[in-house]
């Protein structure tokens, strides 16, 4: 049966979605809230703030694409215009490659819909390193549970695909915690495109369920508009600065856009949100716009299985351990959550990290593979203080991220855990993703060899899919850049909504913390705007 679009039938029947590609003269748009971005931060807040009557304009860098346009399933199509970057963004080195979503929708149009609560350990670190209020597990239950429902947040009732079931079974063998994974699906298909656009709009994204909810009640969509600068007196933003983007998606088209508004909210991520705070000059007495920017480091595990794996179909994340996530508390060794990714063939090719007649085997081996995931949890000890963004010349952001000692301990052991956990599931060879290993026939070949790999970057592949920080919240204004509420501390009329306002990474795949945290904090705004 035909998937119908959504955004066709809702701009049919009157909804306000503008594309800036199309603007030919400059204009001047008025709201009482406007909303930059419109991932998981912009598009709980749009619902919320529109519902109350409010009259809420969401601005969107990249293009608005729906259903009808992710029905090929096509890799390339999908990075290139859903994706940060064209899925080629990275640290400022190169050394770490970042996902990040850029469409309507965001991040959510394209994660792999993991929905963990925030962990109570961040939340009490938080609250006792941060001067943090307002955000404990007793006060988050709420805002979590309101959530889940809202976009029908699940442990994932099938059965795992093969290479979930690797981690699963590697688990069980060797007594470690496992657990079914959360998922913020809807009649979902079960084909593992998550990555790509879900093509029957099974993924509660925004795309499919704040931001037209928004639209039905009477918010305005923007699309294909880059904002330049918020621009103020010290005391309030007075108005925003904006280019539209041409039909590339990319190249700014030459036409303004004035926007103005009573309240600002900026959502655009924890790379974005501070470079446009940045490229705003926003007060920032105490330095910590772009600082403390947490990225949940990622490392790989590539194992040949015995049986068909076919790593790229199949709901793609239903199965993790935490069982090294809190074993030596929030201030001990780095901690990390184990899962497994996708392995689709644009990126497997990279992951395998060779060329030739290597990377003809292992692209062979494809169906037989199985890859498995540590993401490590920074930013909990000051040997872990994470990245900084800033701006270059022409206002882009990039990110500043070394790698410590304390954070190549990390990665050590989860290349040690992973291979353990492969091994134990029935692999036939094992192999960390970095350029100085061979494959491992044995977990005790594995153990010795990894404890000798030259921990580098560019050596070792590192990557990551979850953008935090940069604009932390805290109610010392001191630490911090936005108070607990996300108010920002100098600018009366500024709040932040997004994942910039963690203090440190979560310890977990971060969407449903973004959701929940803007939920309660955006309806706390709207008591404060509508008063």
């Amino acid at each position: 049966m035909p998937i119908p679009d959504i955004y066709s039938a809702g701009i049919a029947s009157g909804w306000k979605v503008l594309d800036a590609a199309t603007f030919t003269a400059p204009r001047t748009l008025e709201a009482d809230v406007v909303i930059i971005g419109t991932g998981a931060g912009g598009g709980i807040a749009a619902e919320i703030l529109s519902q109350a009557g409010l009259t809420v304009l969401m601005i969107e860098e990249g293009g608005l694409h729906t259903s009808d346009s992710f029905k090929d399933m096509d890799e390339a199509r999908a990075y290139r215009e859903l994706y940060q970057e064209a899925a080629a963004r990275a640290t400022s080195d190169g050394a770490i490659s970042i996902l990040q979503g850029r469409s309507v929708g965001g991040s959510t149009t394209v994660n792999w819909s993991s929905s963990f609560r925030t962990p109570p350990q961040t939340l009490a670190h938080w609250a006792s390193e941060h001067a943090v209020t307002g955000h404990s597990v007793e006060d988050m239950a709420p805002w979590f549970a309101q959530i889940e429902a809202r976009l029908n947040m699940a442990p994932w009732a099938m059965d795992p695909n093969p290479n979930n079931a690797v981690l699963q079974r590697g688990c069980q063998a060797l007594g470690w915690e496992w657990h079914a994974i959360p998922r913020n699906v809807k009649g979902c298909w079960n084909s593992g495109y998550c990555g790509l656009g879900c093509p029957v709009n099974a993924k509660q994204s925004m795309l499919v369920s704040t931001i037209p909810a928004a639209l039905a009640h009477g918010a305005t969509l923007v699309h294909r508009l880059r904002v330049r600068t918020l621009d103020h007196d010290g005391k309030s933003v007075r108005g925003l600065t904006a280019d539209a983007i041409g039909a590339d998606g990319y190249t700014p088209s030459g036409i303004a856009v004035t926007v103005r508004a009573r309240h600002v909210v900026v959502a655009g991520g924890a790379i974005n949100s501070p470079a446009l705070l940045q490229r705003s000059r926003v007060p920032d007495p105490h330095k910590q716009v772009g600082v403390r920017t947490f990225i949940h480091p990622v490392n790989l595990s590539i194992a040949e299985m015995p049986e068909k794996i076919d790593p790229y179909y199949g709901a793609p994340q239903s199965v993790a351990s935490d069982h090294f996530q809190w074993r030596d508390g929030a201030a001990g060794p780095m901690g990390y959550k184990l899962e497994v990714p996708p392995m689709f063939p644009g990126i497997s090719a990279g992951v395998f990290n060779a060329i030739g007649n290597d990377l003809r085997q292992e692209m062979a081996a494809l169906p037989h593979t199985n890859a498995m995931l540590a993401l490590l949890r920074d930013g909990f000890v000051p040997e872990s203080p994470g990245g900084r963004v800033r701006i270059t010349d022409d206002g882009s952001p990039v990110l500043d991220y070394d790698v410590s000692d304390y954070l190549w301990d990390g990665v050590r052991r989860a290349y040690l855990s992973m291979a353990e956990a492969q091994f134990a599931a029935g692999a036939r060879r094992v192999r960390p993703a970095h350029l100085d290993s061979t494959h491992y026939s044995s977990w005790a070949e594995a153990r010795e060899s990894i404890g000798q790999l030259p921990l580098k970057k560019f050596r070792a592949l590192l990557f990551t899919a979850h953008l935090m920080g940069g604009c932390a919240m805290s109610d010392d204004p001191a630490r911090g850049v936005v108070n607990s509420a996300g108010r920002h501390h100098h600018l009366n009329n500024l709040s932040v909504l997004d994942g910039s306002v963690f203090p440190t990474s979560i310890g977990a795949n971060p969407q449903l913390s973004v959701f929940a945290l803007t939920a309660q904090n955006a309806s706390t705004l709207k008591k404060t705007i509508t008063a």
